[in-house]
């Protein structure tokens, strides 16, 4: 693996995740390969962040100087990265990208980024569905199983 591509969030299989695709990047013979550390928000919750600032300036009559949504993401996942690292006794090099993504069109966007970001291995986590919801619903996991030119490495959440 040359660069590894991560869809991170804040649970413990996305933590479990990061640790794998930390312990592939960091070979034990000196050859270390980077990661992208890939996170994301859906447009509704850009608005409900905003929306919520605003609520608080009208409240208080302040204005507040919050971080844009997607600099709140990157912060999260250096941070989450950080810690991840530090509890394995470990350092490899990442990269943090963070979008706005419509939930329908998540699996593309992983793809298009990774792809974007020269990657050959992308891990991400799955929803357990049966048969017919995948059929249904799609599945973000299915889609780039099926779609990206490169491994792809899964825990069920």
């Amino acid at each position: 693996m040359q660069r590894g591509f991560v869809v991170v969030d804040d649970t413990e299989t996305h933590r479990t995740l990061l640790e794998e695709a930390v312990r592939f990047a960091s070979n034990d013979d000196g050859d270390s390969a980077e990661l992208v550390l890939f996170s994301w928000l859906t447009p509704e919750r850009v608005d409900e962040n905003f929306d919520a600032i605003a609520s608080i300036e009208q409240m208080e009559h302040t204005s507040y100087d919050a971080p844009s949504p997607l600099d709140s993401v990157r912060q999260f996942v250096r941070q989450f990265a950080e810690e991840t690292l530090a509890d394995l006794g470990k350092s490899v090099d990442y990269e943090i990208v963070a979008a706005v993504v419509d939930e329908d069109e998540l699996g593309t966007k992983i793809i298009e980024t990774a792809e974007s970001h020269a990657c050959d291995h992308v891990f991400l986590t799955g929803q357990k569905r049966s048969p017919t919801g995948k059929v249904l619903f799609g599945d973000v996991a299915q889609q780039v199983i099926l779609n990206f030119d490169g491994l792809v490495t899964t825990a069920m959440d």
